[in-house]
């Protein structure tokens, strides 16, 4: 306890107000904001020996930050180890910037397991009915899967949520295709053309290939022509 108060009160000290109101207009979220920038809660985690690990991970968050801040100390465990806390930390994530940060900072621990995380993790996250568990088994396809041995089960699971209506899985689905696009874009416009998904999502994907830099502007404009009405 005294180690995960003593981290708060140092995390705390790094606040900027500006930057905590900033946050709360882009973050829509219960808990309150400190208005730490995510490089200084990512280099303060770097700084906290192992042996600290184990009790700063019993103490609870509260604050974003902090949240934020207990993904990142995860991601320094071992993949046996990270698996211990990934459920707990899923738990507490409540906002598309928590869940995004988390995931982002799996990459290195979830690289040489990848298949085993896909069926321990990410597909029971896919079947939640919690809106942000879900968001982030789609951001950690999105960020670890989107290659040609994994695409079309992406376009499958994708599909197994087109009745899903919360706002944050289905940008994240947007999001996913429009990556899923950029690297196949053949495969990826042919599941688009006989995909399931309702009007919105659908046209959000499309906006998304769209706005991307890495899409020629040719092939923007044949992708504009499938919106729906």
């Amino acid at each position: 306890m005294e180690k995960g108060l003593d981290f708060r009160n140092r995390l705390a000290s790094l606040a900027d107000d500006e930057y905590r109101v900033f946050s709360m207009s882009g973050i829509p979220c219960d808990r309150p904001f400190l208005g730490v920038r995510i490089p200084e809660i990512r280099k303060l985690v770097m700084k906290i020996p192992p042996t600290d690990f184990s009790e700063l991970l019993e103490f609870t968050p509260v604050a974003v930050e902090e949240v934020i801040a207990r993904g990142f100390l995860i991601a320094r465990l071992s993949y046996i180890e990270m698996l211990k806390y990934f459920d707990s930390q899923i738990g507490y994530l409540d906002n598309w910037c928590t869940v995004d940060t988390f995931c982002a900072s799996l990459r290195k621990t979830i690289k040489k397991h990848r298949s085993e995380f896909l069926d321990a993790k990410i597909e029971p996250l896919l079947q939640s009915q919690d809106e942000f568990a879900v968001r982030a088994g789609l951001v950690c396809l999105l960020d670890f899967y989107v290659d040609f041995d994994h695409l079309f089960l992406i376009f499958d699971r994708i599909e197994s949520l087109k009745n899903r209506d919360e706002y944050y899985i289905k940008m994240a689905i947007a999001w996913l295709l429009a990556e899923c696009f950029i690297k196949y874009p053949d495969e990826t416009l042919g599941y688009l053309k006989q995909s399931n998904l309702e009007k919105w999502t659908f046209n959000k994907a499309l906006s998304k290939i769209c706005d991307s830099y890495r899409v020629p502007s040719e092939t923007k404009q044949q992708i504009k022509l499938l919106r729906k009405k």
